[in-house]
């Protein structure tokens, strides 16, 4: 009996539970869509809808080895943006302020960004003037990642410390952010 071909779905999963970053940016733009409205419709806030996509994106991430394969991974992808939704909810109706430790941020998972991806290389190709015109079309929040990582020349961590986010939820919005700028960039040049 001969064993089916995976799926690119599933290839990227695989590549994605390797550690490459081609995959989680694939896992990203496939997914983030469907999550963002899925949180849209319950939260009925923009901002409140993209925090907790990027939140669910990075829990996501940091668990990927724990994905089984068996499941559809866009009902686990929804199902853990629920529960990140249920917990701020009880979080606001209790008042507590939680910070993240830095025994969970030394564990935070390794996305490799040693490798420009093609929306870095858009990036790179504009002059400065014409970047920051760019940017400014962004949301603040992914401006602000923007300058942090590029003009700042920051690290993750140091990025993290400044914005007082967890490394895996700026890692997310610098993907996201990068991604939204080079269908700007790629947009103007039609």
């Amino acid at each position: 009996m001969k064993k089916e071909k995976p799926t690119l779905l599933e290839e990227h999963i695989k590549k994605a539970k390797e550690g490459k970053q081609t995959s989680f940016n694939y896992l990203l733009d496939t997914f983030w869509n469907d999550i963002y409205s899925f949180q849209l419709k319950r939260t009925r806030d923009e901002y409140e809808a993209e925090d907790i996509t990027i939140q669910s994106f990075s829990r996501a991430f940091d668990k990927i080895h724990t994905f089984n394969e068996t499941y559809n991974f866009r009902s686990w992808l929804t199902q853990i943006s629920k529960n990140i939704h249920i917990d701020l909810l009880r979080k606001k109706n209790a008042s507590i302020q939680s910070k993240t430790t830095t025994e969970v941020d030394d564990r935070v998972y390794k996305i490799a960004d040693d490798n420009p991806t093609p929306e870095d290389k858009l990036i790179r190709e504009q002059n400065l003037a014409q970047l920051l015109r760019y940017i400014k079309q962004l949301k603040p929040n992914y401006q602000e990642v923007i300058n942090l990582r590029y003009f700042q020349e920051l690290s993750y961590k140091e990025i993290a410390e400044s914005l007082d986010e967890p490394i895996n939820n700026v890692k997310v919005k610098l993907l996201r952010a990068k991604k939204l700028l080079s269908e700007i960039i790629a947009g103007t040049k039609k």
